[in-house]
């Protein structure tokens, strides 16, 4: 109960900060074209991959609570991995326009008002300061809420970044800064895009999950008790932060009672050292003639057969 609550919990602040992030955007593009600030619109963009990234952790959490169906067996943790593919994409797009719209304005500085920079900045550096603050706690157990912490603490440095250069230009009249910062900020955009992109094709593409190594993973099963060896070994995410893993494990003639209790050990082990909760474990014993295609099993092998 306590920790359905807590995911409640977790959903609203993710909610309220989703709301709060995009209404901020708006401000900000309009603020930005108000000023003729390209820092402030470039912002608004990185601002925008903060709120997908909002958006990402609030469907993690609503689709976890989500049951399986007939029809998607594992349920729904790859929507918003293709969600977040197409929409950085899109990000890698707009930052062009701003790197191409920056060296127009390196060539030909535009007068930018400072006041409005700062004072959208100075917002944008509460509100994002205070949804990671608010987010702290729960980033410390949640990789998925990890995630949006550092995208969020990341535009909360881009703001400070922001009302400095205003500064800088409000005493100097280098124009110029406005649209280094914006180019500093595309960059920002592109390194967040690119990781967003490369997570999801690794994950729509079913490799390895990222901080995984598969020789670890066989070592340590070969090291339970019992486990002779392990081939056919398929590791995968099903979402963002959920492992699947399928494989053969050869394991000595024993009666299913004492299998059973290797399955049990390879299971513990699998979720608590590596986070893989979905397990699929035939079961072969020393008996088996194993070949490229699997194990032929005479009628009385086919007893020590145990799927998980």
């Amino acid at each position: 109960m306590h920790s359905h609550d807590h995911g409640h919990a977790t959903g609203n602040v993710l909610k309220w900060s989703l709301a709060a992030t995009f209404v901020f955007v708006a401000v900000e593009v309009f603020a930005g074209f108000q000023a003729h600030s390209l820092a402030l619109i470039s912002d608004a963009g990185h601002n925008f991959t903060d709120g997908l990234a909002l958006l990402l952790a609030w469907i993690g959490v609503y689709l976890d609570s989500k049951p399986a169906d007939e029809t998607k067996t594992y349920g729904y943790h790859r929507a918003g991995v293709l969600t977040a593919f197409i929409n950085a994409l899109t990000l890698v797009l707009l930052s062009g326009w701003i790197f191409y719209e920056s060296a127009l304005r390196l060539r030909d500085p535009q007068p930018v008002q400072t006041g409005i920079m700062m004072g959208i900045a100075a917002l944008g550096l509460i509100l994002n300061g205070g949804i990671t603050w608010v987010l702290r706690q729960a980033s410390r157990h949640d990789i998925n809420i990890r995630a949006a912490f550092l995208h969020m603490f990341g535009d909360a440095l881009g703001s400070a970044a922001i009302i400095a250069g205003a500064i800088v230009i409000r005493y100097t009249g280098w124009y110029q800064v406005d649209s280094a910062l914006s180019i500093l900020i595309g960059i920002l955009i592109v390194w967040t895009a690119w990781g967003i992109i490369r997570e999801a094709l690794n994950i729509l593409l079913e490799g390895l999950p990222s901080g995984l190594r598969l020789r670890d993973v066989t070592s340590s099963m070969r090291a339970v008790d019992g486990v002779l060896d392990v081939h056919d070994l398929h590791i995968w995410s099903l979402g963002s932060s959920t492992r699947a893993l399928s494989c053969h494990v050869l394991i000595a003639d024993v009666p299913p009672s004492k299998s059973d209790g290797i399955l049990h050990q390879l299971k513990d082990m699998l979720a608590g050292r590596f986070g893989i909760g979905h397990t699929t474990v035939q079961f072969e014993h020393v008996g088996c003639a194993i070949s490229e295609n699997g194990c032929a099993m005479n009628a009385e092998e086919r007893q020590g057969h145990r799927h998980s």
